[in-house]
């Protein structure tokens, strides 16, 4: 879909790029709270008000769901068809707490545990499948799972699974707890630790079940021969954290959260690699996904391989209950790639991902660039996916395309809130394309002034 020209093209790109740095910081109009201060927000506001800016009390909404889980917490004897899923944490690691989670029903559950179908579902359809999950805790190291006995023998059997698995869940205490919400890893209910786990006879994942018996096959290995076979992202994060891959003496349970971000960054790596092998689109491209009031823009840019994400989080958003101002952060790599962990988290590489996927498919390399507002709507994180589903939403749509970067930028201002200013200056790669001539620009006005 091409773009209508607009009156920027009049202009020189200097004279149009001092126009847009003119502009005032930003066109969302703050709401401030100065009645109340920000640690009584709650007591003022009860749920009701909304003050801190969030179009729903995610407090009512995390209590309204623990009431319905109450009756999850009756017996210490839970019996249900896990989808299958398991969870290792990372408080006290290296000792941690792993285990299975098990929901009171008897019927298929496999969705509950595949977000790659989640996308298009509510934050309550969402939160409403998980919270019904029980998780069972039995503390091991990490390294020394295998001697662990039983408990963690069924839970790395379950987490190899390939349908859901008929399990009872027997634990030392009635579970308790609220709903577990974190940026990383999708929402589950309460807990308690284990006193015995019986698991009917799973069917294993074939390809999984192999990278798992070759135990001199490297752990990153495993992983991108796995995605290439075509089994999903999620499946994959679950068999590594349970210590399926790598060499014999090397494998150890990895947190949830870390094995998350750890296969979305080795894949991603990966793919990169070949993408950089491919030629350069000859177009500015936009691509766009909508999804729980967070809005994807994707700028792609003819030239070689860089990536770069940029957030930007509103008042009342998750990660930014309280605030008076738009909080803006980033992170880029260039060609050569990254050697840091991004500061931006499990994000970073969910979206790089999802664009390399994209590029492979088409055969061609680009600077891309993935710009992200989350707006109050978000009142929850629900876990590293969405972003990754997001950005692979987006890619799976038509994208506009133009003739210059400056009709592109003026297009995605149209399509947030905040001013391009803030966002050209918060962005290394959009600066690098905009300030600095390449050799070949250079190189064509000393030969057209000879």
């Amino acid at each position: 879909m091409k773009a209508s020209s607009t009156n920027h093209e009049k202009l020189s790109p200097n004279l149009w790029l001092n126009n847009i740095l003119k502009t005032s910081d930003i066109k969302y109009n703050e709401t401030l709270v100065t009645k109340v201060s920000k640690n009584t927000l709650c007591v003022a506001c009860k749920g009701s008000r909304f003050l801190c800016g969030k179009t729903r009390c995610p407090i009512i909404i995390k209590v309204n769901y623990f009431l319905k889980s109450i009756p999850l917490m009756q017996s210490e004897d839970i019996a249900g068809m896990s989808p299958p899923s398991v969870f290792i944490g990372r408080i006290g690691y290296p000792y941690v707490y792993a285990g299975p989670l098990v929901p009171p029903i008897q019927e298929d559950t496999s969705l509950y545990d595949l977000p790659e179908y989640w996308f298009g579902k509510t934050i309550d359809e969402i939160v409403n499948f998980r919270s019904l999950l029980i998780r069972g805790k039995h503390r091991v190291h990490v390294k020394k799972f295998e001697k662990a006995g039983k408990i963690i023998d069924k839970t790395r059997e379950l987490a190899l699974a390939v349908k859901p698995v008929d399990v009872e869940l027997i634990l030392k205490k009635k579970p308790r707890g609220f709903l577990v919400l974190d940026d990383e890893v999708q929402p589950f209910g309460p807990s308690a630790p284990i006193r015995d786990l019986l698991i009917s006879n799973p069917r294993w994942d074939h390809q999984i079940e192999k990278a798992y018996s070759d135990t001199d096959l490297k752990a990153s290995e495993a992983v991108t021969e796995l995605y290439s076979k075509g089994v999903l992202v999620s499946k994959i994060q679950r068999a590594f954290s349970v210590g399926a891959f790598g060499l014999e003496k090397n494998r150890k349970l990895v947190p949830t959260r870390w094995s998350i971000t750890a296969v979305d960054s080795l894949i991603s790596k990966n793919l990169m690699e070949k993408v950089k092998t491919y030629p350069e689109i000859s177009e500015y491209r936009v691509y766009e996904s909508r999804y729980l009031d967070n809005i994807f823009e994707i700028l792609m840019i003819p030239g070689a391989w860089s990536y770069e994400a940029i957030e930007a989080w509103y008042p009342g958003t998750v990660w930014n209950p309280r605030g008076r101002n738009i909080v803006m952060f980033s992170d880029w790599e260039n060609y050569e790639g990254r050697t840091t962990y991004a500061e931006i988290g499990g994000c970073y590489y969910a979206a790089r991902l999802a664009v390399c996927e994209h590029l492979i498919k088409e055969k061609r390399q680009a600077t891309v660039i993935v710009l992200r507002e989350a707006h109050p709507g978000y009142i929850m994180p629900v876990g590293v996916w969405q972003v990754r589903e997001n950005v692979r939403n987006a890619m799976r749509q038509k994208p506009r395309t133009f003739k210059t970067l400056e009709q592109a930028l003026e297009w995605i201002a149209s399509r947030f809130q905040i001013s391009l200013k803030r966002w050209i200056l918060n962005s290394e790669l959009i600066k690098n394309a905009l300030f600095q001539k390449k050799i070949t620009e250079f190189l064509k006005q000393k030969i057209s002034n000879r």
